[in-house]
């Protein structure tokens, strides 16, 4: 199905310790802000905290994957991170349909994480996608 403006897909995530962890490994960004919890309690967020990029990192799932799926070249993000994402918590994650060039395959999403607690965004970005048949 081609995508229209105004589509959007939303979903819940979280992302445990144990990944964050992992992403500290493969990454080499080993900040005890994300990764050590006694560290991180004498840190005005008081707990350890996603990397940002790692947080941002689920809409390449979602977006080659899911919306609209298998064959999507993901070629631009722009984010603006708001507020702390924290271990083992719920977000709600979004991707909604701004812009749409046929002509090129592409469109313009907004891409929003939320805290499904508070309700109050964490990250907020525009992703550029391209797709041959579903754009």
């Amino acid at each position: 199905m081609k995508m229209e403006i105004g589509h959007s897909h939303v979903e819940t995530v979280t992302f445990p310790q144990e990944k964050v962890n992992a992403f500290a490994e493969v990454t080499g960004d080993k900040n005890p802000i994300h990764i050590d919890a006694e560290y991180a309690a004498k840190t005005q967020f008081k707990k350890p905290i996603v990397h940002g990029i790692f947080a941002m990192s689920v809409f390449s799932n979602i977006l080659g994957m899911r919306f609209p799926g298998e064959g999507t070249v993901y070629l631009k993000q722009e984010i603006s991170f708001k507020r702390p994402i924290f271990p083992d918590q719920e977000y709600e994650v979004s991707a909604v349909v701004k812009e749409i060039n046929r002509d090129r395959h592409t469109a313009i999403l907004e891409t929003k994480i939320t805290d499904k607690v508070t309700g109050k965004v964490n990250c907020v970005g525009e992703a550029t996608i391209m797709h041959e048949t579903k754009i």
